[in-house]
């Protein structure tokens, strides 16, 4: 079952914070983006090649680049950004060491639930996501 990798966390982050920012088309800055999100930029820059690799966003060089969305938030679903960083995950075809009807009833049953999780992700855009930080309850700092 997927958890989530701290990459894909910090990727979603990444892609949250983008999606923020689309409507003014302007394009973010690594540093930015790591910054609000607690995400160290080294390792951000990778994931955004990989989001940039998969035609999730675009970037700009220069001293205004950055980068931004590549569609609106409401085209890109959470499945996208997780295929996108860990890749579509391989059916399973069990680790038993003889094959039997029990193997391939449990190999099955873990293929439905993949499938289930994905088709799940896929229902989720960033735009969903902007809404529900949007009905969130704000942050308390505590002193």
């Amino acid at each position: 079952m997927f958890t989530g990798s701290a990459k894909t966390e910090y990727g979603c982050l990444a892609m949250m914070e983008l999606a923020s920012r689309y409507e003014s088309s302007e394009a973010t800055r690594v540093g930015d983006i790591a910054e609000r999100q607690g995400i160290p930029a080294g390792f951000l820059v990778q994931i955004l090649l990989q989001l940039k690799a998969a035609g999730l966003v675009a970037s700009t060089r220069g001293a205004g680049g950055g980068y931004r969305l590549a569609r609106a938030p409401r085209e890109i679903t959470l499945a996208d950004i997780v295929c996108a960083i860990e890749g579509r995950p391989e059916p399973a075809t069990g680790h038993a060491k003889r094959a039997s009807s029990c193997s391939a009833v449990l190999a099955e049953t873990w293929n439905e639930l993949r499938e289930l999780q994905h088709g799940w992700l896929a229902d989720i855009t960033l735009e969903t996501l902007l809404e529900r930080l949007a009905e969130a309850p704000a942050e308390m700092y505590y002193i």
